[in-house]
């Protein structure tokens, strides 16, 4: 093709007809980013592959997903897409001039991509340039930019709007973790009521209803109200709005997020969160202190003065020269801003094989079965985010010269090792109210959602997580008939308390208290550190004691008892996850961490905890469910059916921007309404899939019709049916009865009585008040404590769920640590112990460790010991 080869040579010039002649077949392909797109130009999304690769990036002109040099074929193949705009970032070393300055080599240097720059480039010797072409597949036809008079305009337009987008991570929604807060308008001359109120610091509750979560404190009259209600289960009824709409009381501070670093403040006049830069005097007009430390007179503050053994020297290993680990395995995470919680947790799950092989292993079979937008698959995240830290791409030592001027320039020279986790913490934390925000998070908690995700999102016929699942019998006594119940629930994690009364240096704490408050009086420096050090073994014999069942209802008295539970392990798992219970609130609303070491073993054997069931001479308690309390005033019952109705007819609205998304793909509009309708608002991903398995049937384009909302509870429930496995009901049906003040399993039985129909659960519920126990023992023990686990275990099935049981002897591999007063604040760091040493893992830095503080974790892991 003569066109072909003149173009491929780069040197020779097209005429405009050419240029124009040539893209004609392809216009209709070529779109340009509207308000709302996002332009993936920073990052391929299948790899760490950037414009600053050697490769660069190539982004295509029609959906802006970006694409390395290894995976631009795949998409090509895929989607028969034909161009892409491709983008280079050179970086260039100046030479010196003639008069010893320095000079670039290039001239005309362009800087147009919105990339971050290397925190080690030395501006003074380098200097970057960016490149851009249009590629034309599959011949790979290059079109240099800019040729704004030789290009049609539509081309032109389109590629001057990608080229100025922005990141798509500043694009997010109101609560994403890149978003800005703006300081109140408010907060400067809030007027606060001298009205007495003073807030404890625990066992909040709604003053308008029973509500004990999502509790918000009005920073004017002190009330303490609920949020508003999501779909997911989550919320509240809004009383907190109600509130501001009568009084016109503007600010209000989400309890529970209050630390010495700030809390959660929400303008109900400026309808977004907002800064509150008083906020610690607007607290403690209502009782509330917010700081651990006061200004001195000397102008420190008491944490200016830092102990010789802090936990932030020992964790980090700081003083002490770490060498640098490079290499498959050995790649750093960067710190997107309070994002080590996420780092730490992730470099310990990709050290296990299960998870390795899951995803890293199925990467081919996982990219080139993702959906056409890989950003928003959970399983393609997880394998890049693999393939990231294990491939060792990312994790090179620096290049060695012979000559010693060449190693000073390389000494200089920008080093691009580690990778940024942007795309797998946006997907991962979307939609979830913590987990999107900027603010540091529990690693525990991490670990639990993303376990969560895996069990989802299956890659195969075994999930990794299977290495975490094992079940625990809870021994449930009747302290006045005698009589026990033994049930079983899937857990995670195995939490253990510390046992403070049990340390071992009691003389010398008392003695540190002494000196410390002396200290603080006399405004001194504060003594040398004194750490609590308790055994491991009070902390393990704290786990196995009894504790006692509040509110705990007897079946065989038919009242309400006092009642114990001992929990035993009913399965051990293959990797067993201990997590240290370390942080409390202490009466002053501070909330504290217990500053303790713990000898932790390197080998922990747990057989003696293995359950034993029922034993003989133990009576069971009869199987006989409390009575359900049934209001007097039938207007309640009324208010309860509205207010179903209300919440769930919100949910079955549909979101018109997957609509448009389906119908810019050249669907018909109204079979993209019925898609996105009847898969539940779920994504045009999943709605896509939709509208590919119903593209030939007669009425795929007739217009959508909404039955009646008994018929609504019906088909919404065939069409969220995907949810949930083996006959159970779907889990956004469960969650909205459960919402309503309802017990989980009386809402799956009258689900299952009522063949998923919402409206009918309701008044089967409010008709049976002895309704016949459930049936499914994987129900029966479900543990009403743990919503996390509650979520998993409902997608087990009839047969129960997978576990991998064995012997209870453990070897530790890694733990991951935290600095700092709470675990909204701080720092976390991650040691693993890898080919035969320990390795630190402090987001980008990965070092052979030097003294890992395994005295000082808060989560271990343990692998078990082949018996």
């Amino acid at each position: 093709m003569q066109r072909a080869a003149l173009f491929r040579g780069g040197d020779a010039q097209m005429a405009a007809g050419d240029l124009g002649e040539l893209l004609v077949p392809y216009m209709p392909t070529i779109r340009v980013p509207k308000s709302g797109d996002r332009v993936y130009k920073t990052e391929c999304a299948f790899s760490y592959d950037s414009p600053d690769s050697e490769g660069g990036l190539y982004v295509c002109m029609n959906t802006f997903l970006g694409f390395g040099r290894e995976h631009i074929e795949r998409h090509y193949r895929k989607t028969g897409q034909c161009v892409y705009l491709h983008l280079k970032r050179h970086v260039i070393e100046k030479v010196p001039g003639a008069s010893g300055g320095a000079l670039p080599k290039r001239r005309n240097a362009k800087l147009f991509l919105d990339l971050e720059t290397s925190s080690d480039l030395n501006s003074d010797d380098f200097e970057y340039e960016d490149e851009a072409k249009l590629i034309i597949f599959p011949d790979h036809y290059e079109i240099s930019l800019p040729n704004i008079e030789e290009l049609p305009a539509l081309v032109t337009i389109a590629c001057d709007a990608l080229l100025s987008a922005k990141s798509p991570y500043r694009k997010q929604e109101p609560d994403s973790w890149e978003e800005e807060l703006q300081a109140s308008k408010h907060a400067k001359t809030l007027v606060q009521l001298d009205n007495g109120v003073r807030i404890p610091p625990s066992g909040w509750k709604c003053s308008k209803c029973d509500l004990r979560e999502n509790l918000w404190l009005n920073l004017t009259d002190g009330s303490v109200l609920c949020g508003k209600w999501f779909f997911d289960g989550s919320g509240g009824n809004g009383h907190a709005m109600e509130h501001y709409k009568e009084t016109g009381y503007p600010l209000a501070v989400k309890l529970g997020t209050i630390t010495p670093d700030g809390a959660d403040v929400y303008s109900f006049d400026e309808e977004e969160p907002v800064l509150d830069p008083h906020i610690a005097k607007h607290l403690a007009h209502f009782g509330i202190d917010m700081l651990q430390m006061q200004v001195t007179e000397n102008g420190l503050r008491d944490n200016d003065i830092k102990p010789r053994v802090s936990e932030w020297e020992v964790i980090q290993e700081a003083g002490v020269k770490l060498k640098p680990m490079y290499g498959p395995g050995y790649t750093g995470m960067k710190n997107l801003g309070n994002s080590c919680y996420l780092n730490a947790v992730m470099q310990a799950i990709f050290s296990i094989p299960e998870f390795q092989r899951a995803y890293v292993g199925n990467l081919p079979r996982i990219f080139d079965y993702s959906p056409l937008d890989p950003t928003q698959d959970f399983n393609t995240q997880m394998a890049k985010l693999g393939h990231g830290l294990l491939s060792g791409q990312y994790s090179k030592p620096p290049m060695k010269s012979e000559l010693i001027e060449q190693v000073m320039k390389e000494e200089h020279k920008p080093q691009r090792n580690g990778i940024s986790p942007r795309m797998f913490k946006a997907f991962i934390s979307k939609g979830h109210p913590e987990f999107s925000s900027n603010r540091q998070q529990d690693a525990q908690e991490f670990f639990l959602h993303l376990i969560n995700l895996v069990e989802r999102n299956p890659v195969g016929s075994e999930n990794p997580s299977d290495v975490f699942r094992f079940l625990v019998e809870e021994r449930t006594q009747c302290c006045q008939s005698r009589k026990v119940r033994y049930t079983e629930r899937v857990d995670y994690i195995m939490q253990l308390p510390v046992a403070m009364e049990a340390a071992t240096n009691k003389d010398e704490l008392i003695a540190y208290e002494l000196k410390r408050r002396e200290a603080e009086a006399a405004r001194r420096p504060l003594p040398e550190l004194v750490r609590a050090k308790i055994p491991f073994s009070a902390c393990l014999q704290a786990f196995s004691e009894p504790s006692n069942v509040e509110d705990f209802w007897s079946s065989a008295l038919q009242a309400k008892s006092a009642g114990v539970k001992t929990s035993r392990f009913a399965s051990f798992p293959e990797y067993l996850v201990v997590q240290i219970k370390k942080f409390t609130f202490g009466l002053d609303w501070i909330p504290k961490k217990l500053d303790v070491s713990i000898d932790m073993p390197d080998f922990l054997d747990i057989s003696h905890l293995r359950a034993r069931g029922l034993q003989p001479g133990e009576e069971e308690l009869p199987d006989i469910a409390p009575p359900i309390v049934i209001p007097d005033d039938p207007k309640v019952d009324e208010i309860r059916l509205l207010y179903f109705r209300r919440s769930f007819l919100v949910a079955l609205d549909i979101d018109e921007s997957s609509v448009m998304q389906l119908a810019e793909m050249g669907f018909p509009l109204e079979a993209c309404r019925k898609a996105v309708y009847y898969t539940g608002n779920l994504g045009a991903e999943v709605a896509f899939n939709w509208i590919i398995a119903h593209m030939e049937e007669p009425d795929f384009a007739e217009p959508l019709v909404i039955p009646a909302f008994g018929d609504v509870a019906s088909s919404g429930a065939a069409a969220l049916g995907a949810v949930g496995l083996d006959n159970q009901p779907p889990e956004e049906m469960v969650a909205i009865i459960i919402s309503m003040g309802f017990q989980r399993n009386l809402a799956i039985q009258a689900l299952k009585a009522t063949n998923n129909n919402l409206e009918r659960a309701l008044e089967w519920i409010f008709s049976h008040p002895d309704p016949e126990e459930e049936s499914d023992p994987a129900l029966d023990t479900m543990d009403m404590e743990n919503n996390a686990n509650a979520n998993i275990l409902a997608e087990t099935g009839s047969e129960g769920p997978r576990i991998k049981d064995g012997p209870g002897r453990y070897e530790l591999f890694g733990f991951i640590s935290h600095m700092g007063t709470s675990t909204m604040s701080g720092h976390y760091v991650c040691h693993l112990r890898k080919e035969g040493r320990w390795v630190i893992y402090n987001d980008l830095r990965v070092c052979a460790s030097e003294r890992p503080p395994k005295d000082l974790g808060y989560i271990y892991f343990y692998h078990r010991i082949p018996s």
